[in-house]
């Protein structure tokens, strides 16, 4: 990175870096929390329903987050969010030095955590746009992407060894550090500059709520490209991002290695990508960039799908989510010149909530299907049976690989046939 813009990028370089750290701690949390439910429940539900309990609040929440988000001084969100999350995480840890932590306590705790982040997601989206010049949007994201995927591949490594060594509580306190890290580096040393003050402050809160919608309803591109990225999340979630799981546990006899290692390289494959956006030309057409690189991700699906080898299926998980995150940098970056800063918490919010919303019906679908469609299809002897057989063997997995495919060559479609909609071409 040149000397001039390291010195732009300053504020920014610290924010990330402590964050980074924040979320490493968090993440490595994250492992030991599951790890510990489990071994007290020994059900798979039972730590779906963290997920559940993580996800929906910042759903439900993100409308009323946005709007307050674009009222408030984003610092200040941002430090209020960390903090109470962090009392969640010291409450686990009284409870669980106390002996009495139950998992019900780690259900409302998660939700707690959902709450605040709820808030702290759209300050830090905008607060990233207000530190960094918008000549380095795209180094920033690629930046962030960098880390995310990084924090990905170190937690579940570190959070594991400091189980082993000092058991919850370890891992526990070692989260609440990097937090104080974080937001000491956030109140001390990063000052977040202010956006001009809008005309429409003045207007009932309940009406600013819903701002963030009326703008994507005005700015059809930008709709029509939020409603795209919700098809594609439903398709991704029927596919390898929803059900790489099962469906490599199945095909190798429940080799928990084979999808280890698979999940690092799709790990390592955020990472080339994002190192590839932070580095490359900024692109001087982002929205054909946009629909090839997620066409491109729905090759993973069908080569996953028509293959039982592990070295194809890691190669494939590489190459997708290099270009998933190519994608993303460039989503975010397109956001960030196309909506008023004084907006983008709202947008950032409404955009969040249109284009995530087919995520939980897409997980419970693709069980679904799987386990009561495709799977028991290509275990039952038929003449349609035999000739799928030839390209997806038989055997438990081969119904999700077909999955795959039909999953993978739809979202190709769905996304290559983009470039030829003139609507978008106002956003480039």
């Amino acid at each position: 990175m040149k000397k001039h813009s390291f010195k732009q990028l300053h504020s920014f370089l610290l924010l990330w870096g402590s964050q980074t750290v924040s979320q490493l701690g968090t993440a490595m949390t994250d492992y030991a929390v599951i790890i510990w439910v489990y071994s007290r429940r020994g059900t798979a539900s039972s730590v779906t329903l963290l997920t559940v309990c993580t996800f929906l609040p910042t759903v439900f929440f993100r409308f009323l987050a946005g709007s307050v988000v674009d009222r408030q001084n984003k610092k200040r969100i941002m430090l209020i969010a960390d903090l109470l999350a962090a009392c969640g995480t010291l409450a686990v840890f009284v409870l669980h030095s106390a002996d009495v932590l139950q998992i019900w306590h780690l259900y409302a705790i998660n939700f707690l955590l959902s709450l605040m982040n709820a808030f702290q997601e759209p300050a830090s989206f905008v607060a990233v746009s207000l530190l960094v010049p918008e000549e380095h949007y795209a180094r920033a994201g690629g930046l962030q992407g960098f880390s995310g995927a990084a924090v990905s591949i170190l937690a579940p490594a570190l959070g594991a060894l400091l189980l082993a060594c000092g058991g919850l509580d370890l891992v526990l306190m070692v989260d609440l550090s990097t937090f104080a890290v974080a937001f000491l580096v956030l109140l001390f040393l990063i000052r977040i500059p202010e956006e001009k003050r809008q005309a429409t402050e003045n207007e009932p809160f309940s009406k600013t709520c819903l701002s963030g919608i009326r703008y994507l309803k005005d700015h059809t591109a930008i709709l029509r490209m939020t409603l795209f990225l919700a098809v594609i999340n439903l398709l991704a979630k029927l596919g390898n991002d929803g059900m790489l799981s099962p469906f490599i546990l199945g095909r190798t006899g429940n080799n928990q290695a084979v999808l280890g290692m698979v999940q690092s390289f799709t790990a390592l494959g955020v990472l080339a990508g994002s190192l590839l956006a932070t580095w490359m030309k900024p692109a001087r057409k982002r929205v054909p960039l946009i629909f090839i690189t997620t066409g491109l991700v729905f090759t993973g699906n069908i080569i996953q799908g028509l293959t039982q080898q592990p070295w194809l299926w890691c190669a494939a998980a590489f190459g997708s989510y290099a270009m998933a995150a190519v994608m993303n940098v460039n989503m975010d970056t397109l956001m960030r010149e196309k909506v008023p800063l004084e907006m983008q918490g709202r947008v950032f919010s409404a955009k969040s909530t249109l284009q995530n919303f087919t995520i939980p019906p897409a997980l419970l679908l693709g069980g679904l299907l799987a386990d009561e469609v495709f799977e028991p299809f290509m275990m039952t002897d038929s003449p349609a049976q035999r000739a799928l057989s030839v390209l997806f063997g038989t055997g438990k997995g081969a119904g999700i690989g077909l999955m795959f495919l039909i999953t993978g060559i739809a979202g190709m479609l769905i996304s290559f046939t983009r470039l030829r909609k003139p609507v978008y071409r106002e956003l480039d």
